[in-house]
């Protein structure tokens, strides 16, 4: 029969047993082993590595049996996690959601960070801040760009335009990106100070909230205002516009939450049901809808059903405030669902680009992923920073987050799996 031991090992292997036969009393094993092995000439050695080998290499193997024991029962018992755990595709780039410590931590504000916006096609992350200033960074290498200086004020909202030429703010100030971020020009017309701005998604157009009780649609090329929306009795806090900028929501502080159609300027809803100021108003985007629906417990769609809701942005419209709680409102204006778990006002709202997940950032210091179809916090990102963080930015292109807090600082939030 062929061996796998090489002659070496197995004259060394002969003599640890003729050693354990000796040490042992088994003379006549000894023997004769000793006169089939060829090795007449074999004498006892203490200080030969042969000596108590057999006894040692077996004591190993034992041990080595036990740790592959503990391996399989290890193995056993991750298949059946792995067999129980519900299916689900392996994640792409873009399901990844941010995991902590951050990937940078920015610094240079010398007051609370009010804002983070991402450029749409550029690793640019630009930030506005109360120290009056807005800066500009690389957000994949961390590095600091610019600074854009030109107010006297806060700075409380910024937003790039869809193809990243212009970055608006306030009070409203436009800066062309591809002429060294110049200001361009500037529109007035609120009679209070500017809390909220954004392009329409045709870029033609900048919608904008303020302290004046009213949003303002702003013609891009002139820099007239076409139109005002009137209704809301107090600070107007933010103001998004739809996927086809048919449709603005906005947020107040008379505690409600509003739905505007642009072509008319008409209020066509009020959400009502938060205890305290309106911090943050958005529109769920089309992909969410699949997941929104099974958490609202409804049938499944018809096809006719389901293309039509594809064709329907508006739908559904997320709320955040200040009496600690997310709501979930339904086409009819009816809260579908309240999200309980912060411990402190509700700042800043984004949807996840797969429409699967839901995140917010709190005065309490953190950032919630919300699962959309259950409607339960999945993951906390505590102490995110170490003060309240007042904004949250998500960039659809890399899956990268962005957040800016009263601790004055910016933090870049890299994915995980």
């Amino acid at each position: 029969m062929a061996t796998v031991l090489s002659d070496r090992q197995r004259d060394e292997l002969h003599k640890a047993i003729l050693d354990y036969l000796l040490a042992n009393g088994f003379t006549e094993s000894f023997n004769s082993l000793k006169n089939e092995a060829h090795h007449e000439d074999f004498n006892p050695d203490p200080s030969q590595k042969y000596a108590g080998l057999l006894e040692r290499k077996w004591i190993a193997v034992i041990r080595l049996q036990k740790k592959v024991m503990d391996q399989e029962a290890k193995i056993t018992q991750l298949q059946e996690e792995v067999n129980n755990a519900p299916l689900r595709k392996q994640n792409t780039a873009v399901e990844f959601l941010p995991r902590a410590p951050e990937k940078y931590a920015l610094t240079g504000h010398r007051n609370p960070v009010t804002r983070v916006a991402f450029h749409p096609v550029f690793s640019v992350l630009a930030s506005a801040s109360e120290d009056t200033t807005i800066k500009i960074w690389d957000y994949e290498t961390g590095e600091f760009e610019r600074t854009l200086k030109g107010h006297t004020k806060s700075v409380q909202d910024i937003a790039f335009d869809p193809k990243g030429n212009f970055l608006a703010d306030l009070t409203i100030k436009v800066w062309d990106l591809q002429n060294e971020y110049k200001c361009v020009k500037t529109l007035y017309g609120h009679d209070h100070s500017v809390s909220s701005v954004s392009f329409l998604p045709s870029g033609d157009f900048i919608v904008s909230a303020s302290r004046d009780k009213s949003i303002k649609l702003w013609e891009f090329a002139s820099g007239f205002c076409k139109k005002t929306f009137t209704g809301h009795l107090e600070w107007v806090r933010s103001v998004t516009p739809s996927e086809d900028g048919k449709w603005l929501v906005t947020s107040s502080n008379d505690q409600t939450s509003r739905l505007w159609e642009v072509s008319t300027g008409e209020c066509k809803m009020e959400f009502r049901g938060h205890d305290h100021v309106v911090e943050c108003a958005i529109f769920a985007p089309i992909i969410a809808y699949p997941y929104i629906r099974e958490l609202a417990g409804l049938e499944k769609d018809s096809k006719a059903n389901s293309s039509k809701d594809q064709q329907l942005p508006a739908q559904y419209v997320v709320t955040g405030s200040r009496d600690k709680t997310i709501k979930l409102w339904d086409p009819t204006g009816q809260c579908i669902k309240t999200l309980v778990g912060h411990d402190n006002w509700v700042r800043g709202l984004v949807f996840h680009p797969t429409g699967k997940y839901l995140l917010s950032a709190s005065d309490d210091k953190t950032i919630k992923i919300w699962d959309i179809k259950t409607g339960r916090c999945t993951k906390t990102l505590s102490d995110a920073h170490s003060h309240f963080v007042t904004c949250i930015a998500f960039n659809p292109v890399t899956p990268v987050v962005a957040t800016g807090s009263v601790d004055q600082t910016i933090k870049v939030w890299a994915p995980y799996r």
